[in-house]
């Protein structure tokens, strides 16, 4: 019997074999290396000898740096709970089995398939100054034109929108599949007792997707404290630095600055904030009854 288990467990390891590989090979190893080149002085040329703590010391003591924390903070603060709740709503208009829903799922979804190149694009057509549509509408209004894209203030703002208009198609999607996951018959005992649709919603199809919006939300705070592409695209992170991310701050010391090992300790802390921040929204979040 000894055999066929252990013939068994060589089977389980060779199916998992593949994912394994890739795991290690672009996740583990690259996040060690980053650690190491934190603790280097290093150049895009080469290294030049271990540093210690140094690199974390002078990231820790730049305000730039700290600006950066508190702009990417205020975004996934923003952002993450408004995806969240776009995606419950669309998923709750967008469930039913339609041509009509149907199509509405794939418009709304469309976004989400576009490079960062082309959402930033169409957007700054809509803010930038002068002949952007809002500056047109607002002109049209009798109402002063805003700069969105550089005036402080706004200029977070305008990413958050395109941000939001990018990545609601995934929230929607599996909130939607949840949705359509749920038992009817939870809905028929639920109308029998002349539940109204408020307390349906509260008590049946809330703790019925319960894990579904823990895990949306965790996967949308891992995406937004990387937001790098739109605020390089749109703002440059300017002005004055309010809409500068975290990662563009790590992009430019470790490409523009040439300071290999000050942008790796910067990505090391913000590997420690994301994982602090996932970890403790899942915990706070998965707590209570479950169903």
């Amino acid at each position: 019997m000894a055999a066929p288990h252990r013939q068994s467990r060589l089977s389980n390891a060779l199916f998992a074999a593949p994912y394994l590989v890739v795991f290690i090979a672009l996740l583990v190893v690259p996040l060690i290396w980053g650690i190491y080149l934190s603790l280097q002085k290093a150049d895009l040329f080469g290294l030049y000898g271990f540093t210690g703590w140094t690199n974390y010391a002078r990231v820790l003591n730049d305000a730039l740096f700290w600006q950066s924390v508190r702009n990417t903070l205020l975004f996934v603060v923003v952002t993450v709970p408004i995806l969240v709740g776009i995606g419950l709503f669309l998923g709750l208009a967008l469930n039913a089995r339609t041509g009509g829903a149907a199509f509405m799922r794939g418009v709304y979804f469309s976004s989400t398939v576009l490079s960062v190149t082309i959402v930033t694009l169409i957007w700054r057509f809509v803010f930038i100054p002068g002949d952007g549509l809002l500056s047109l509408a607002f002109q049209a209004m009798g109402w002063q034109p805003i700069g969105f894209l550089s005036t402080e203030g706004w200029s977070l703002f305008s990413v958050g929108v395109a941000t939001v208009w990018w990545c609601i198609g995934l929230p929607m999607i599996l909130i939607l599949a949840a949705l359509q996951q749920i038992p009817g018959d939870l809905y028929e005992a639920a109308a029998l007792d002349n539940a109204s649709r408020w307390r349906t919603f509260t008590r049946v199809t809330l703790p019925q997707i319960r894990g579904t919006l823990i895990l949306v939300a965790t996967i949308q705070i891992v995406m937004q404290f990387q937001l790098f592409g739109q605020a390089q695209l749109m703002t440059n992170g300017g002005p004055n630095g309010t809409s500068r991310p975290m990662v563009l701050y790590i992009y430019r010391a470790a490409f523009e600055n040439w300071d290999v090992g000050q942008g790796a300790a910067a990505s090391e802390l913000l590997f420690l904030i994301i994982l602090v921040a996932a970890m403790g929204q899942y915990w706070v979040t998965s707590r209570g009854p479950r169903t």
